[in-house]
């Protein structure tokens, strides 16, 4: 695996290798690879486990917007920051174009809008953003299920002032 891998990548490349082995037809050997997956994940999240508590929550601030450490941490349930400072830091992370209105711990629903400064700027689609969102909070909140999206703020027009317009100066011939 390469350093570039994140924790989405190797989540899927597991789930891809496991499927391939239930497509074999092997259940032994299925599950048995599901048991190896189980195993070795209860190993590292005891070491990690064992780093945090040695290191401390304050020693661990320099790497919390790490988005691999932040996803560790966040697997394990060992990330000593609330969910709600973990959901700023994803939207962070995704460019602060959307503010967060809500979320739902019971249902891991989180509710967005655009920011005013950030609605019909031009900077991408709408679809690389919700990426980009998605993903950072796959990273840094992976309590959040789902994700929607209110519609953005009306813009405010600048108030025209309307005034009577100076008299202009006579001039004398």
């Amino acid at each position: 695996m390469s350093a570039a891998l994140d924790a989405r990548q190797a989540g899927a490349r597991v789930e891809e290798v496991l499927e391939g082995l239930a497509s074999g037809g092997d259940r032994r050997a299925c599950a048995a690879a599901e048991e190896l997956v189980r195993v070795l994940m209860d190993f590292y999240g005891a070491g990690l486990a064992r780093i945090v508590e040695r290191l401390g929550g304050e020693t661990l601030s320099p790497v919390l917007d790490d988005e691999l450490v932040a996803s560790l941490l966040s697997l394990h349930d060992l990330h000593p920051e609330d969910v709600g400072t973990r959901i700023g830091r994803a939207l962070g992370a995704a460019g602060d174009t959307v503010e967060r209105v809500a979320f739902d711990e019971a249902t891991g629903v989180l509710r967005v809008r655009p920011r005013a400064a950030a609605s019909g700027c031009g900077c991408g689609s709408p679809a690389d953003s919700a990426r980009v969102l998605e993903e950072a909070l796959a990273c840094f909140a992976p309590e959040v299920t789902a994700v929607e999206a209110e519609a953005a703020p009306a813009p405010q027009q600048p108030l025209l002032q309307i005034s009577v317009r100076p008299p202009a100066p006579v001039r004398v011939p």
